[in-house]
């Protein structure tokens, strides 16, 4: 491959439709709301699970946003977190509001007899675009503008328990070095001079404990799919599942390496944003390995249960675009061989 692969992330997801939940779930969501669920719209198409997730409309006239997931599946877990997570946050981060939750117990019927419980959470519902498809300069300053915002009032974390994001990617630190020690793969269909400054990434991934740390509430999995933009031109953050607690920066320098995939010229961004200005360059540089490291990991491996091979689309896009990124800050000898 000579290039990064495209990812429509518009249409990655493969989720149920409305009708296969089990009805048990529809009576139970009905009573939590207080009304009669009128109408459900045909299933979001972004995200990388399986989990339902579709606009409603209720026989108040409300709108709203389900989501919804069997336990034993990833967003099952999820979208409790998500529940327990965003009623937390300052009003001032512009998440949709949960406005109730529900769940099932083994419904009988399902899946051929007793099936698994079910979990459902309820936001209100946010007419937007997600941006990023491609990035513009428009929309990735109102972004930047969202983050630098959120960094405000999530230092310190308002939120008590978080893990912290480099435990979190402390795994992923070892995946440079094990390529370079022969006890894994190297990832295919990335760029061919990879090979060359894997030793360097190695090096660079092994500051995360020290780059890493911090004491705001971060995002940790901030990427186009999670951000809206409403027609006010308002950016709201979806999906707070993976909550940490880390530099106020990082959520932010995610972003980074596909919107210059893009044609932003973020490098200039990074000497000029207050949330990186003073960051020391390695710092910033680490997170970017870290993330490519972790992109690297699984590119060539099945999707876990419940997701799609999207996914790993995504990985391959993200790991490629990083590490792009980086070879321009370190300098790295990129001619292709």
């Amino acid at each position: 491959m000579s290039r990064a692969p495209d990812v429509d992330y518009s249409a990655t997801s493969l989720r149920p439709s409305w009708d296969s939940l089990p009805p048990a779930l529809h009576e139970a969501l009905a009573v939590a709301l207080g009304t009669e669920i009128t109408s459900v719209a045909k299933p979001v198409s972004s995200g990388f699970t399986g989990g339902f997730a579709a606009r409603a409309t209720l026989a108040d006239g409300r709108h709203v946003f389900i989501k919804a997931a069997p336990e034993g599946m990833h967003a099952y877990e999820a979208y409790q977190r998500e529940a327990e997570v965003v009623p937390q946050l300052p009003p001032s981060v512009r998440a949709p509001a949960i406005v109730t939750t529900a769940h099932t117990p083994n419904p009988a019927g399902f899946a051929g007899g007793d099936g698994p419980r079910w979990f459902a959470v309820v936001s209100e519902w946010v007419e937007g675009r997600m941006p990023g498809t491609p990035w513009t300069v428009e929309d990735f300053g109102r972004v930047t503008a969202a983050c630098e915002q959120m960094a405000e009032v999530l230092r310190p974390s308002p939120l008590s328990g978080l893990s912290v994001f480099a435990e979190l990617v402390g795994d992923d630190v070892g995946v440079p070095a094990q390529i370079l020690a022969g006890e894994r793969e190297m990832p295919t269909r990335l760029q061919s001079w990879l090979p060359r400054v894997l030793p360097e990434l190695a090096e660079l991934v092994t500051l995360a404990p020290e780059a890493l740390s911090g004491d705001s509430a971060t995002h940790s999995d901030l990427r186009p799919d999670n951000l809206l933009i409403d027609d006010a031109g308002t950016c709201w953050t979806v999906d707070w599942n993976w909550l940490t607690l880390g530099p106020r920066w990082v959520d932010w320098v995610g972003l980074l390496p596909i919107a210059q995939h893009h044609g932003i010229d973020t490098f200039t961004a990074v000497t000029r944003s207050p949330l990186t200005a003073d960051v020391p360059k390695d710092h910033l540089d680490c997170l970017v390995a870290v993330i490519a490291a972790y992109m690297m990991k699984n590119t060539d491996a099945p999707p876990p249960p419940g997701c799609t091979p999207a996914l790993r689309d995504h990985q391959r896009l993200s790991a490629w675009t990083f590490l792009d990124w980086l070879a321009v800050r370190r300098g790295w000898p990129t001619v292709e061989v």
